[in-house]
């Protein structure tokens, strides 16, 4: 495989413009108030065309080479072109989850020194509660997704991005980039502290262009996703088929209930899928026609082995599970290599080794830390935005830690257990929380569900009590007792929830990744928690 083909997302798509000009590369669909599908399309040229106008706009602004922006939306065609746009002017953007408001975004816009926002009207007034502690904001610019919007007078100018592109003018030349310079900052999720900026540089994100040559993918393939585009993810979805003039369809925001009507729809024959995504999907009532889809492979991350057979025999498809992280290191278990359950073998570039806390190799079927280097012993460079000593202590004696513990098999197939630290230990041994959440899945009772560990007056020492938070499948019957008797026939002793937490809806990441924080938050908030001790 050779390197990416062009330098920058800029580059690319004014290339592509000129070669492919009318290739409906993305299509954003949303669902309407009325339950119909609704679309919006972009080609090359179009992409090229409305980044060139957003550039011009932006330009006018004062954004110039080395300035940072924030993208807070949705997936819209005009994060795209943001996205493109500050390629040709040389700028940094900053995707954030719509949803972040108070000190958080005020934290976030504030510490990348962001000059201005483009955000879609529903994040607006969380951006306006917090100007005023962003000293260096100069601008906001406003994408309607209502009809005729109006603008709130505020202390700078807040600009409807509809008249920003309207003005005509020349394309601007592409600012020259050095391959290594930011291309934008990816926010951690910062569970436990403020969450850290992670440098990406043009470099890497063109070479994700090139991963679906990597997964098979063909120009006759279709990808879908319903990840935000301010996830790591679906930008890498997004750079692959726009590198590999694969078309694309995004989901203005994830819907486990239109799911498959979307991929029948438009024809999509393969998406990503993540640990949090998995029990909403499985859960679903089960239906004659789930397998009837046009989908061929999804690439999942986090499929619990026991549910991975049935997942694939009931949507009649295959799993391709991949596993990586933010700052870097990638493995992929490929339809027909690996063993199920496994996160397969490094990618290429990569060696990956289950490293002791002393750093040495360890045996075959010996828990360790998932920790990877680069296979020509090339430095490994992880880089958060003003912090140097963190990007530091992510990388010992060149092997990159992925704060993952996991185990390596004697054939070489890496198996992920649990992040360091987030074990849940019960009478001596480790819960298998994913299990648990598989047998859970089954339960005509259950309509998602997150199993984690909270630390109580009766646990011993390092030590917590299991508690599965459920979204029962109809809340007006759901009977806790009756899903302890479940749950009492269907596992072993010890990994019978302690707790059954009734939530009507489990928090989550943008990512749908569980927030255990802010489910232990509610455990210990509300009163209708029901406590099962055995």
């Amino acid at each position: 495989m050779t390197g990416p083909t062009h330098s920058t997302l800029a580059a690319l798509i004014k290339d592509k413009a000129r070669t492919n000009p009318d290739l409906e590369v993305l299509t954003f669909v949303a669902v309407g108030a009325d339950g119909q599908l609704e679309d919006q399309t972009r080609t090359y040229r179009q992409l090229y065309e409305n980044s060139q106008a957003l550039a011009r706009g932006l330009a006018d602004l004062g954004v110039s080479q080395g300035d940072k922006l924030a993208l807070m939306m949705n997936n819209h065609p005009e994060f795209v072109e943001a996205m493109v746009a500050s390629g040709i002017l040389g700028a940094a953007f900053i995707p954030i989850d719509p949803r972040t408001m108070g000190a958080k975004l005020s934290y976030m816009l504030d510490f990348t020194e962001s000059q201005g926002v483009i955000c879609a009207d529903y994040a607006l007034a969380a951006v306006l509660s917090v100007v005023a502690d962003s000293p260096g904001f100069k601008w906001l610019v406003v994408v309607p997704t209502a009809d005729d919007p109006l603008l709130p007078r505020a202390p700078l100018p807040v600009i409807n991005y509809s008249d920003l592109v309207a003005a005509v003018g020349k394309p601007l030349p592409l600012v020259e980039q050095d391959p290594g310079n930011t291309m934008f900052m990816m926010f951690t999720s910062g569970t436990t502290a403020n969450p850290k900026a992670v440098l990406f540089s043009h470099q890497r994100y063109m070479g994700s262009t090139l991963s679906p040559l990597a997964a098979g993918m063909t120009t006759s393939d279709r990808y879908y996703t319903g990840l935000s585009l301010t996830h790591l993810n679906a930008q890498g979805t997004v750079a692959g088929a726009l590198g590999q003039e694969i078309p694309c369809v995004l989901s203005r925001k994830f819907t486990k209930t239109r799911l498959w009507d979307i991929v029948r729809h438009y024809g999509c024959t393969t998406f990503n899928l993540l640990g949090g995504m998995i029990p909403e999907i499985y859960a679903m009532p089960e239906k004659t026609d789930d397998a009837d889809n046009p989908v061929r492979v999804v690439q999942s991350a986090g499929m619990p082995a026991d549910l991975w057979r049935k997942f694939e025999k009931r949507f009649g498809l295959v799993l391709h599970e991949v596993y990586g992280a933010t700052e870097g290191g990638a493995m992929r278990n490929p339809p027909g290599e690996g063993p199920v359950g496994s996160i397969g073998k490094p990618i290429a570039g990569w060696v990956a080794e289950i490293l002791d806390e002393n750093g040495a190799i360890c045996p075959a079927n010996v828990e360790g830390e998932i920790c990877f280097r680069k296979d020509d012993n090339s430095p490994v460079v992880v880089q958060y935005y003003k912090d140097t000593e963190v990007s530091a202590d992510k990388v010992h004696d060149g092997w990159l830690h992925m704060g993952d513990l996991g185990h390596k098999d004697e054939n070489g197939w890496f198996y992920f257990h649990h992040r360091i630290g987030g074990g849940v230990r019960r009478n001596g041994d480790f819960v298998n929380t994913t299990l648990v959440e598989t047998v859970l899945m089954d339960s005509p009772l259950v309509a998602d569900v997150f199993v984690y560990g909270v630390v109580t007056d009766s646990n011993v020492a390092g030590e917590k009590t299991l508690v599965a938070a459920v979204v029962p499948a109809d809340p007006s019957g759901y009977d806790s007792g009756q899903l302890l008797s479940y749950c009492c026939k269907n596992l072993e002793r010890n990994d019978v929830p302690e707790i059954f937490q009734v939530l009507e809806e489990i928090p989550k990441t943008i990512s749908e990744k569980p927030i255990e924080k802010a489910c232990i938050d509610l455990l210990v908030a509300e009163e209708y928690v029901s406590r099962q001790l055995s």
